[in-house]
């Protein structure tokens, strides 16, 4: 039997585009379009090439990322793989039964009852009546929907049709799953719950394939990923450092502070970039948890600007905009007065204590407590992928929480202890 669970050979996709002269026109120019030599507005027709040539192996047992920015052709190659839809050339190879999630519900029939559902969707996938049977009392569980299996899907909540969908992809074992932004759903508790769940199933040797726009999760989950851009493979290798050329490309296509209205301020100083380096004040476009890094906020100020008592503040907040950390110079006494007309403001974080995931900047230039010079919401990201932070080998996942604590464990005999 071959190692390889799936193969993708030269796949490309191409969709027709048709545009008209005018869509929608009145009855009159209906009228005038019959009249011979008066005919209606040409139409012409565009090919939109989705996927161009892309070829790739995925040995059974890996779980592999898929990334991209949005229109890069992830989810159409993904449907090509769960045979929705059909390559315009090119072949794929599957070798094994194939599950997917790549919309909430895909496979549901909204007249069926939860219970009648799984069982369907486990038929699709040509499991036996009794492989189902064995989990279906995990599937359940798992989707917390025991009080209403015997209602139609149909009149479930959103939520709950999400979690039953997700359950059912991924307790029915598969050789191989699709999955497709599972974790871009659901409440922060459902979340953490299917990252657990997908850890689970990539232990468990079957094959993943895993397309999000989550950074932290390809990075938690996936060995290697898989890289498009506008539908050509832009790189396959890593997940780290696909992760890192992702990264790199959206960076480039950020709005510049300069650009930003949303500021709030006198204005006498105002922070023109923001750059990610290391020590060595190399530009780096992610940090790694346990590194130490410096985070540049490049400004300029106007002419013989002098303030005393100045505070320059970083604020880190995850992605739902609960706050991590705020630090400042003042806690470090270190005083800011007479300002160069252009230089940094420098904050340099030592052996970075953050799990991996993309955290938001705030940043805020102050006179003493209430008058602000610049301050801006979200100005940048902070991309932190994994990193050995207790030189143990051992990485917390991230759904366990946003920071890493330098700690140390011992064990004391009971007798050292004053017995009352």
């Amino acid at each position: 039997m071959t190692n390889i669970a799936v193969r993708v050979e030269n796949v490309s996709k191409s969709y027709t585009i048709a545009h008209e002269g005018k869509r929608y026109r009145t009855l009159r120019e209906d009228l005038i379009a019959l009249i011979p030599g008066r005919g209606s507005p040409r139409t012409t027709r565009e090919t939109f090439w989705a996927l161009r040539d892309v070829s790739f192996e995925v040995p059974r047992g890996e779980v592999m990322g898929i990334i991209g920015r949005n229109g890069a052709g992830k989810s159409t190659l993904l449907k090509i793989l769960a045979r929705i839809t059909k390559p315009t050339t090119g072949s794929i190879d599957l070798y094994g039964r194939v599950g997917s999630l790549l919309e909430v519900g895909t496979g549901f029939h909204p007249e069926l009852t939860g219970h009648e559902n799984i069982y369907l969707s486990g038929t699709i996938l040509g499991m036996r009546r009794a492989e189902i049977a064995r989990q279906f009392d995990a599937i359940v569980d798992f989707a917390e929907v025991e009080q209403f299996l015997d209602t139609p899907v149909k009149r479930y909540s959103s939520g709950m049709y999400m979690r039953l969908a997700f359950a059912v992809a991924a307790h029915l074992e598969p050789e191989i799953l699709i999955v497709d932004e599972v974790l871009a759903v659901g409440d922060a508790a459902f979340q953490k719950k299917s990252l657990g769940k997908m850890g689970d199933v990539a232990k468990s040797g079957r094959t993943v394939l895993f397309v999000s726009h989550n950074m932290a999760a390809v990075e938690a989950l996936c060995s290697r990923a898989l890289l498009l851009e506008r539908g050509r493979t832009a790189f396959l290798g890593a997940a780290s450092e696909a992760i890192g050329r992702y990264l790199t490309h959206n960076a480039a296509m950020m709005v510049s502070l300069e650009q930003r209205l949303d500021r709030v301020g006198t204005g006498e100083v105002r922070v023109i970039g923001i750059q990610l380096c290391d020590v060595a004040g190399n530009r780096i476009e992610a940090a790694t948890s346990g590194q130490d890094i410096e985070v540049h906020f490049l400004y300029e100020a106007q002419p013989d600007f002098f303030r005393r008592n100045l505070r320059f503040s970083l604020l880190l907040k995850t992605a739902s905009d609960m706050p991590v950390f705020l630090h400042h110079n003042r806690l470090t006494r270190e005083p800011f007065d007479h300002l160069p007309p252009k230089g940094a403001f420098v904050c340099r974080i030592h052996n970075l204590p953050l799990s991996a995931n993309v955290f938001k900047i705030t940043y805020s230039l102050m006179i003493g407590e209430e008058s602000y010079i610049d301050y801006l919401e979200h100005a940048a990201d902070l991309t932190v992928i994994a990193g050995d932070f207790f030189g143990s080998g051992e990485i917390p996942p991230p759904a366990f929480g946003p920071l890493l604590v330098a700690a140390n464990w011992s064990l004391v005999a009971e007798d050292v202890y004053a017995r009352p």
